[in-house]
């Protein structure tokens, strides 16, 4: 029965066993009795007061987690309550859709910008992932609106209205970290060419043996950074001193995490850090992470504000396109990417 799915969706819950594609080698298995739970793990920073007299406070909080933890939660965001209900509601919608309604969105082909698939890239992988995820590139919206499921109704509406509202926080965002690393405003902002910006719908369904694989297994984002909207199901773990923290969702928060570009353009200040998705064999779970991201020509090196004798920079110049198709073609490797273009291993 599994062998003939396409979707994890469509064969979870008729298994009692994950099937033998699923299962990590012993060493790479989350051991999840050894994960810290801590609600205080990540800063939650308020945003209420980004462009009022407590303005330097926020900046030099938002660049204190970045440079501590490559992570931090967000509240008072100005992405509307509604919208962040509305938007988990119809995800969970697209994955209840009858099997041959969904299946209209699939492929295999990474290259393809709008598309329904499993686990993370099936052609190159060893072993499966526990989900399913529909990913769609919305900058410029026009674009890639026509490419979007139909269906739920007001599927394309919705989702164009929350990818908006998100990119306007993540301006504001990159405004503040830009910042905190003494750069011009405008320097992230620049430095992003045209800009890129992507939006993953995550499915994870219950798994009989949680213990046994990932939703996702440890990896750095490869992008600018991100902005992650989860449901009210614990799944996603940080690494922390060397010890993985689940990070319990916090209603109406954004956890926000650097990525591998964010750490180039800060010469190491600011650190991508590893994270990864544990599943549970009672509850689904839906996470809708926003990826922001340099456009493919977008030549991304360290800052040069940040670099003198005591900072060498620690890249080399090289363009987003370069840095994408290495890290799909490796795969979530646990080393980052990074390590390719620091300029010793050129």
């Amino acid at each position: 029965m599994a062998a003939t799915k396409l979707l994890l969706t469509d064969f979870a819950s008729t298994v009692n066993h994950v099937p033998s594609n699923y299962i990590r080698p012993i060493s790479d298995r989350p051991n999840l009795a050894d994960v810290q739970i801590s609600d205080a793990s990540i800063p939650v920073i308020d945003l209420q007061g980004l462009y009022g007299p407590n303005h330097a406070v926020i900046v030099h909080q938002i660049g204190q987690a970045c440079q501590e933890y490559g992570f931090l939660q967000v509240k008072n965001h100005g992405v509307p309550e509604a919208m962040i209900n509305s938007m988990l509601s119809l995800a969970r919608e697209f994955f209840r859709l009858p099997e041959s309604e969904r299946l209209k969105n699939f492929s295999d082909d990474p290259s393809k910008a709008n598309r329904l698939s499993t686990s993370f890239n099936v052609k190159t992988e060893k072993v499966a992932n526990w989900r399913d995820f529909l990913r769609l590139h919305c900058l410029p919206l026009e674009d890639h609106v026509p490419e979007w499921p139909s269906n739920p109704p007001f599927f394309r509406k919705v989702v164009a209205e929350y990818c908006t509202s998100v990119r306007g926080l993540t301006l504001r965002l990159l405004e503040a970290i830009s910042e905190s690393l003494g750069l011009k405003g405008g320097h992230i902002d620049k430095t992003l060419s045209k800009h890129g910006q992507h939006i993953a719908l995550n499915y994870y369904p219950p798994c009989p043996q949680p213990e046994l694989t990932y939703g996702l297994p440890g990896h750095t984002d490869p992008n600018l950074i991100t902005i992650l909207l989860q449901d009210d199901v614990p799944g996603l773990q940080v690494l922390i001193n060397g010890k993985w923290v689940a990070v319990n969702p916090i209603p109406n928060t954004f956890i926000i995490n650097i990525g591998d570009q964010m750490q180039v353009i800060s010469n190491d200040r600011y650190k991508s850090v590893l994270h990864r998705a544990v599943v549970n064999c009672e509850k689904e779970r839906m996470s809708i992470p926003t990826f922001y991201c340099p456009s493919p020509d977008a030549v991304i090196g360290p800052a040069e504000e940040l670099i003198d004798d005591e900072h060498p920079a620690v890249y080399r110049n090289f363009t987003y396109a370069e840095y994408y198709e290495k890290f799909w073609n490796r795969g979530l490797a646990t080393e980052c990417s990074l390590d390719m273009f620091k300029p010793s291993n050129d």
